[in-house]
């Protein structure tokens, strides 16, 4: 249910958590690579442009009612969910759902469908924004590989350990923000994203869910009340 209310979130605030993520994770030093080896996180990068969270901004500032609607039904269709654990584990099993009555089930059906229906073009709209800041990333990094001399670039997955100075993420973001200032929001009628861009939004979206969980997780610490200091002494 925590989890569940934290992707209500994100629906909302999409942006805000984009421009977290730069904060929420450690920085990363002017030293660029060890020994002419370096890497780069491509969706890190491309997350942390500046072209990118204002796209993502501006998608969200005009589609404000459509995102208070989709917050409203998501948390109609958890409380119809709720109906469904017989339980009271706060989940929700297949048995659980198949024994759930039919109106009901129809109930969850039709929220989930006006929730979609809300979902896909905002999804459109960002994955046209990434699709046009993406572009730039090979470019970037090519600069970033010319500027400083890196004779081996590898991707985060492809190292068993490297230290903070291979990590040259912070210089190709800031190359992407020199080659795009903007990008348009609206995607014209008959463009589909591709599949990389699809993958790349998911890889995204990901960071964004783990900075909200950090957030969360932060806020929850600080809002607990801190014990009372033991007295010392006699």
């Amino acid at each position: 249910q925590c989890r569940d209310a934290i992707l209500m979130k994100i629906s909302k605030t999409t942006f805000a958590i984009a421009t977290a993520i730069g904060a929420t994770l450690a920085a990363v030093p002017a030293a660029a690579q060890v020994n002419g080896i370096a890497t780069a996180d491509r969706a890190l990068a491309v997350a942390n442009a500046q072209a990118l969270q204002a796209g993502y901004k501006q998608i969200e500032d005009q589609n404000q009612s459509q995102l208070t609607t989709l917050q409203q039904l998501e948390q109609q269709r958890q409380t119809a969910l709720k109906t469904f654990d017989t339980n009271g584990d706060g989940q929700v099993s297949d048995a659980e759902a198949n024994a759930a009555p039919e109106a009901s089930k129809q109930q969850v059906r039709s929220l989930d469908e006006q929730i979609s229906g809300i979902q896909m073009p905002l999804q459109r709209a960002r994955m046209y924004v990434l699709t046009q800041i993406a572009q730039q990333y090979g470019p970037a990094v090519q600069q970033v590989i010319a500027d400083r001399s890196i004779q081996v670039m590898l991707a985060p997955d492809a190292l068993i350990y490297a230290p903070e100075s291979a990590d040259v993420t912070e210089a190709v973001t800031a190359a992407i923000n020199t080659r795009v200032q903007s990008a348009q929001i609206a995607p014209p009628a008959d463009w589909q994203p591709s599949q990389a861009a699809a993958q790349l939004y998911q890889e995204i979206q990901q960071l964004m869910y783990l900075s909200a969980l950090r957030q969360a997780a932060a806020q929850q610490q600080s809002a607990q009340p801190q014990a009372p200091a033991q007295p010392t002494g006699r």
